[in-house]
């Protein structure tokens, strides 16, 4: 098992879009195990507030995020 803390970027990002991001896959009943083990988080509504903390505990990997190459045209 694997224990992650994730934080909300920004205002305008559910809890669902968030461990996507974080996971890149669909793991089944995933969103409704976190709201579980956050207490507090569901009532923030669809959209917690920047910077909260969520609490993740899966067996899925956190998927490691690649680099961005920049191309500039001029």
């Amino acid at each position: 098992m694997t224990t992650a803390t994730l934080v909300v970027p920004d205002a305008f990002t559910p809890v669902d879009l968030l461990l996507w991001r974080t996971f890149k896959t669909q793991v089944a009943g995933l969103v409704e195990q976190t709201l579980d083990s956050n207490p507090g988080l569901a009532d923030l509504g669809i959209f917690p507030p920047a910077l909260t903390q969520v609490t993740v505990t899966t067996s899925v990997p956190v998927a490691k995020q690649a680099p961005i190459r920049i191309v500039r045209l001029y």
